[in-house]
């Protein structure tokens, strides 16, 4: 089933929020994705497992590095991203 998922990635203490943000979403790309994003979320679309994969190993991969809260909606019954 596809699902969308509204997230939002907060950095902490940092200067340059950002450099972890693109990253984040660098990772959700290259896992075939399709992401929008917006000035304070992003908008992923994809299979449910893919999105949920792929959200924890973003996640993984951005808190070895920074200080971060990754806030995320998941529904089902959302429209697809146009």
């Amino acid at each position: 089933m596809k699902v969308q998922a509204e997230i939002s990635l907060y950095p902490l203490r940092q200067d340059d929020v950002t450099k972890p943000i693109r990253q984040f979403i660098q990772i959700l790309e290259d896992n075939n994705l399709q992401v929008k994003t917006g000035p304070m979320s992003s908008l992923v679309v994809g299979k449910e497992p893919d999105v949920f994969e792929s959200l924890q190993k973003a996640f993984g991969k951005i808190a070895q590095k920074y200080e971060v809260v990754l806030t995320a909606k998941i529904s089902n019954a959302c429209p697809e991203i146009e």
